[in-house]
């Protein structure tokens, strides 16, 4: 799987038996997406990007949202089943099942565990983060494999600061009423697919990410069950767009994500306070020590992913890959 391509698609025909260590490698990467969904400023998409799902789960999300509709619309009348079963064939179970359980999972520890102790230490991990985000810019912006051109750049421009503008707002104080909170949930998931964007972030904006994470740990089956149904509908309409936007516009998009996430940076700036103000840099060695260990850790992920490439490359000259 080429992991900066951007391209969802059908999944190959010719795929070596999955092993138990492959379910428990995807359940660990769709858990680092599920866990940085529980974290503000981080977004999932970002670091879907990072663990190389985002493809996988793009594509598996358009193709299941299109199956799903198929058979609630077509099915009944007596015609449409081989066509939504297709879809449903197309989606790379193997990936995409141990993903969501590893989402779900690790979204749960990371509400109850990890958000508290970045709360605690908030400059480091905004820091860490800031690094990580950095670095992760190259693979939107080589995704397409197609130079930029002035006109680009302009776009990427108008879109990051239209997000560094967005990222800089300070917070609201909605009340937790069900239909704000379903509507809430259907803006906060688009995070999940748009990377640069964080769904925790937008609940914070919103004044609903302290609600979300209380629900979360006192299991508050009734919100929780409202907040599942918004961000259900809010991915099966944006999920479905943006992939029409990745296989029609491949390259304009992916200048635009690209843009989203570079002013998205605005949100992971260590030196802020909860109004979002910018302070003077304290702690700056520690601080700047951390954005360079985040901005390591992804740029040696990187030069890895692309060695890995050129090997396989001369195995499969001459032979469709299906990516």
């Amino acid at each position: 799987m080429r992991s900066s391509g951007f391209r969802p698609g059908p999944r190959p025909r010719t795929q070596m038996p999955n092993s138990v260590g492959s379910y428990i490698f995807n359940a660990v990467r769709g858990g680092a997406v599920g866990a940085s969904e529980a974290l503000p400023g981080i977004s999932g998409g970002t670091v879907a990007l990072i663990v190389g799902l985002y493809d996988k789960l793009i594509g598996g999300a358009g193709h299941m949202v299109s199956g799903i509709k198929r058979y609630v619309t077509d099915v009944p009348r007596g015609r449409g089943r081989e066509r939504a079963q297709e879809q449903f064939r197309q989606v790379d179970w193997s990936v995409l099942v141990p993903a969501l359980v590893g989402m779900v999972v690790f979204l749960g520890l990371a509400a109850v565990v990890l958000a508290p102790l970045v709360e605690a230490h908030t400059q480091y991990a905004y820091a860490l983060f800031f690094g990580l985000v950095l670095a992760c810019l190259w693979v939107p912006y080589t995704g397409a494999g197609k130079r930029w051109r002035a006109w680009h750049y302009l776009v990427a421009l108008v879109f990051a600061a239209g997000a560094f503008f967005l990222t800089g707002l300070p917070g609201a104080n909605l009340p937790a009423h069900p239909v704000v909170v379903f509507l809430a949930a259907a803006v906060a998931i688009c995070a999940l697919v748009l990377p640069g964007l964080s769904g925790s972030f937008i609940l914070l904006t919103l004044g609903l990410y302290e609600p979300t994470i209380g629900a979360v740990g006192d299991a508050d089956v009734a919100y929780l069950a409202v907040f599942a149904l918004g961000a259900l509908t809010g991915l099966s309409l944006f999920v479905k767009m943006l992939q029409y936007l990745l296989e029609n516009f491949h390259h304009m998009t992916l200048v635009v994500l690209t843009g989203l996430m570079a002013g998205s940076l605005r949100a992971l700036w260590p030196w802020q306070d909860e109004d979002r103000t910018i302070l003077a840099p304290t702690d700056v060695p520690v601080t700047v020590t951390l954005m360079v260990v985040g901005f390591a850790i992804v740029a040696a992920a990187i030069v890895w992913e692309r060695r890995k490439q050129r090997k396989q490359e001369p195995e499969h000259h001459g032979v469709p890959t299906g990516v």
